[in-house]
């Protein structure tokens, strides 16, 4: 391992500063289409670092992400899902962390993939029972499965969509929710022993640039007519599921 730019490991000035460019288109993203951007960013750290690397940085970029972005439209969040949320999502981590090389990656996968999708076209079913038990269920599940394939914002998402209205209550609500997956993940990652301090002055300016990025991305928001928001969100959704699928049939030997 080598001593790069600030003492990021590996990682020499041009890589240094494409990262942090790519950390505020991915922002941006979120911010307009509400998922994406996480699976974008996850992609990109993924061509640099290991996986023992790749999925603790992407937890601490993404949560500075999450909160900003939640920061900025903090008037809109729907804050009595947050509770419950934060409790399903700390049960989630603690199970998550304790078997985190236990289950077949192939599988965990179909089952999000499909479970996306129904939630995605089917809102009714995503709004099924009190507001309490489905986030607390969701927190639950979505932190688990982050613990293993990181972004998993495309769960949540159909359920915060069926819940709220708006769309500056959607993105707000998400990424609150999402700033408490990562939250609980990076407790979990540091119970299990993951040293992040080489990375700090990276994640720190991919962090900064996320910040801007979504200064950007809430203004387009406040701008786009609220159906084709909606459209946007469920193809994109519906996208990402479709990808995990397929990742699903190449880890099984399928593809």
């Amino acid at each position: 391992m080598e001593t790069g730019f600030l003492g990021v490991p590996d990682v020499d000035g041009v890589i240094f500063l494409g990262l942090t460019l790519i950390s505020l288109c991915a922002a941006f993203v979120t911010a307009v289409s509400g998922s994406a951007g996480g699976l974008l960013l996850l992609g990109t750290l993924a061509l640099v670092f290991p996986p023992t690397v790749l999925i603790p940085v992407h937890t601490v970029v993404m949560l500075g992400d999450s909160v900003s972005r939640a920061a900025i439209l903090w008037r809109h969040v729907l804050w009595a899902a947050q509770l419950p949320f934060f409790i399903g999502a700390a049960l989630g981590a603690l199970v998550g962390g304790q078997i985190f090389v236990t289950l077949p990656t192939a599988t965990l996968q179909v089952i999000l993939g499909i479970f996306i999708i129904v939630f995605t076209w089917m809102p009714k079913i995503a709004s099924t029972g009190s507001l309490r038990g489905r986030f607390s269920l969701i927190g639950f599940t979505a932190t688990f499965v982050g613990m293993f394939v990181s972004a998993v914002g495309a769960l949540v998402g159909p359920f915060v969509g069926a819940a709220c209205p708006d769309r500056r209550q959607l993105i707000s609500t998400f990424s609150a929710l999402m700033g408490l997956v990562h939250l609980c993940k990076l407790v979990a990652f540091g119970l299990l022993g993951v040293t992040l301090a080489p990375y700090l002055p990276l994640m720190a300016a991919m962090v900064a640039t996320a910040v801007i990025g979504n200064l950007i991305g809430s203004r387009v928001l406040n701008r786009i007519p609220e159906n084709a928001f909606r459209l946007i969100f469920r193809l994109v959704l519906t996208a990402l599921a479709l990808r995990i699928l397929w990742l699903a049939a190449r880890n099984a030997g399928i593809l």
